[in-house]
């Protein structure tokens, strides 16, 4: 098909072609295989084939989307916005045609198969001490020979009574307070918030008599691909729900600098990334309010952690600053603002605490995750790699602590790969090769079966792609089964003993699934080993880095953290070389350390206090003008990497010394330029 034929980019699967002028978007989808809903059959009934289109200079993508680019609203979508309402700016799929280059968003709801961010809070001993708390106190009514207001008066009984001196509030507050106390026999319960230290205290809700209720607050790990929430109880600590969500800003880059790029390059872009944000964070937390049963009325206080680029766009601050030298934040102090000021609807009088960067690409999730897992306290050296679209790594112990950011990019999230997907039911996420006969097998979420066990396929119903973790474990499994080189070229039939690699153009690739009728074919191929060889480089190289800023060769032991982190099979994160050498058992999951240091600052005041102090000391060290990063990444590049030994590691897991170089072959040539140690 000619590329005078319009280019159609799906997100967030990433999945992109050209189709003829007058495609419909819900037609394109389908030989796309995009996971776009339609129980209708397109005839424009059900309505759940909403798109989003987004219009402006990708560059990433190399279009410029405009909204000539659909064809105009017409009297079928129209009808179903004027009866059922929907969301400004969304299409229907089986209504609009395409008609120039474009970027189409597939919202969470117009999906078929739910995603599966995986999220979840682990159990955590907190200390309970929470910044917002009731207070019930008896008022004095008032008097005429001792002239006072109500306000005067409450507020010398909460000192006297709970020892709160000083406490203020706001006119939605006075507006409520006379009738409250009338009602209460001058008996009242208050809500009084001391998240700025000892010296504040501020009422921000009245209730006559005692309240026998509760409060709640929600901590979000607000990440560049997924958006986690926490909702819990003030008083208690229990998590009541957690939910998670993609980041609808991926389709404006799936990387923050494609992100950072969006806005330099189309007027009024950061707003609109905003905006998106701030829409999903509400959708988010209505969410968990009614998985809870509860009414976000009752939402008190936020705590947030995000990166850097996602802290400004949270903020509505362009981060245009961050995509160039020095990378200057517009702040780096931790934040108490008005959920008003987020354009949240919870609490009219809620609070939110967003927890303080550590340099420009090291932002409050780092923070969160030294939070979490307090390197700072540790006696022996702790490498803490928090694995995401942009990795955020840690290296310290009770001497000094290290910090950094790296690049990886979204290849780990399943983006960038021929069968990749993100984690969703029917994503292969476990692979396992045979040594001898090179066969496979595997399993998806959403069974406990293996693909070569009795019903496997009963169960596990459609097999859709191959997530994060799955591709991970499928180039581990095949370097050690000898059907990759340490250059990362997958060999021929001949080469490798089994006709399950094929030829691919100049290449090869094996064949993980053969697909039937329902389920694609599904392979890896070596173009998605070169991007996951690019994410694990750039993973290991800031790694590298800080342990040459702290004059190490080896640590004592690693935290694989983050949501993806948590599902990744050390002993294949080795292989590929993601992590510097260590002893297998000395490398463990912290879950989302940072969702996890989110709930620690939302139920633990002082917590804020320890994170803003301890940020100060961490040793910041930016890749991007280290020159030793380029040459860490260059040498982590091979599989597991072309000059470290790996002596720990082969002892649990010997590699096969191969060699697929061909002459004629691009990637043969780019391989003999490297090190004769790079098996």
């Amino acid at each position: 098909m000619s590329r005078t034929d319009p280019l159609v980019i799906f997100t967030p699967s990433g999945k992109r072609g050209t189709f003829p002028t007058g495609t419909r978007v819900l037609d394109a989808a389908r030989q796309l295989g995009v996971d776009l809903d339609s129980v209708c059959g397109g005839r424009g009934i059900c309505s759940k084939c909403q798109v989003a289109p987004s219009f402006g200079d990708f560059s990433k993508h190399g279009i410029t989307s405009s909204p000539g680019a659909l064809s105009e609203w017409n009297s079928v979508e129209e009808r179903y916005k004027s009866i059922r309402g929907m969301i400004d700016g969304r299409r229907l799929g089986c209504q609009a045609l395409i008609e120039g280059d474009v970027v189409i968003d597939v919202p969470p709801e117009s999906q078929v198969h739910k995603q599966v961010v995986r999220k979840s809070a682990d159990t955590r001993d907190i200390v309970l001490d929470p910044a917002t708390r009731l207070y019930y106190v008896e008022v004095d009514a008032p008097d005429m020979h001792e002239p006072s207001g109500d306000l005067e008066r409450l507020s010398k009984a909460l000192a006297e009574q709970w020892d709160l001196p000083g406490t203020t509030c706001d006119l939605r507050i006075m507006q409520q307070l006379q009738p409250a106390l009338r009602k209460g026999d001058w008996k009242v319960t208050v809500a009084v918030y001391q998240g700025n230290g000892p010296d504040e205290a501020r009422i921000v809700h009245v209730w006559p008599g005692y309240y026998e209720g509760t409060l709640y607050g929600v901590a979000i790990d607000l990440g560049s691909t997924t958006i986690a929430a926490h909702l819990c109880d003030l008083r208690t600590g229990k998590v009541l729900a957690s939910s998670g969500i993609m980041n609808p800003q991926i389709r404006f880059g799936e990387d923050l600098m494609s992100r950072v790029s969006y806005s330099m390059m189309n007027p009024g872009g950061a707003v609109e990334m905003t905006k998106a944000v701030r829409t999903a964070l509400q959708a988010l937390i209505n969410t968990v309010a009614e998985e809870a049963a509860i009414d976000p009325a009752l939402i008190f206080e936020a705590v947030f952690v995000a990166n850097p680029v996602m802290h400004h766009l949270l903020l509505g601050i362009d981060p245009v600053e961050l995509g160039q030298a020095p990378f200057a934040l517009a702040t780096s102090d931790s934040m108490s603002l008005l959920a008003t000021e987020l354009d949240l609807n919870v609490h009219p009088s809620a609070r939110v605490y967003i927890l303080p960067c550590i340099a420009g690409h090291v932002g409050a999730d780092a923070a969160a995750v030294a939070l979490s897992e307090a390197p700072h306290r540790s006696e022996d050296l702790v490498l803490i790699v928090d694995v995401g679209t942009n990795a955020e790594i840690l290296l310290g112990n009770t001497q000094k602590v290290l910090a950094c950011s790296s690049p990886t990019g979204p290849a780990f999230e399943g983006a960038q790969i021929s069968s990749g997907q993100r984690a969703a039911p029917g994503a292969i996420e476990r692979v396992e090769i045979d040594k001898v006969n090179k066969e496979p097998r595997f399993r998806v979420i959403g069974s406990d079966k293996w693909s070569d066990e009795d019903g496997f396929m009963a169960e596990a119903g459609t097999i859709t792609g191959i997530c994060g973790s799955g591709i991970i474990e499928a180039i581990a499994e095949m370097r050690m089964a000898g059907l990759v080189d340490p250059g990362g070229l997958i060999g021929s039939a001949a080469q490798t003993g089994t006709k399950r690699c094929v030829a691919n153009g100049r290449t090869h690739e094996y064949v993980l699934f053969e697909g039937d009728g329902t389920s694609p074919r599904i392979t890896v191929t070596n173009g998605d080993i070169r991007a996951i060889q690019l994410a694990k480089a750039a993973l290991y190289a800031g790694a590298r880095l800080l342990m040459d800023q702290m004059g190490v060769d080896e640590v004592d032991r690693v935290v694989l953290a983050g949501a993806f982190g948590a599902h990744i099979s050390p002993k294949h994160a080795m292989v590929l070389g993601m992590i510097p050498d260590c002893d297998v058992e000395k490398v463990t999951s912290a879950g989302n350390a940072a969702g996890t240091g989110a709930r620690i600052a939302l139920l633990n005041v002082s917590a804020r206090r320890e994170v803003e102090a301890n940020v100060r000391k961490i040793v910041k060290v930016e890749t991007a003008v280290e020159p030793r990063f380029q040459e860490h990444f260059v040498a982590a590049s091979n599989i597991p990497h072309a000059t470290e030994p790996y002596t720990k590691l082969r002892k649990i897991a010997p590699l096969p010394d191969v060699s697929f170089n061909t002459n004629g072959e691009d990637g043969g040539r780019r391989r003999r330029r490297r090190s004769a140690k790079a098996n």
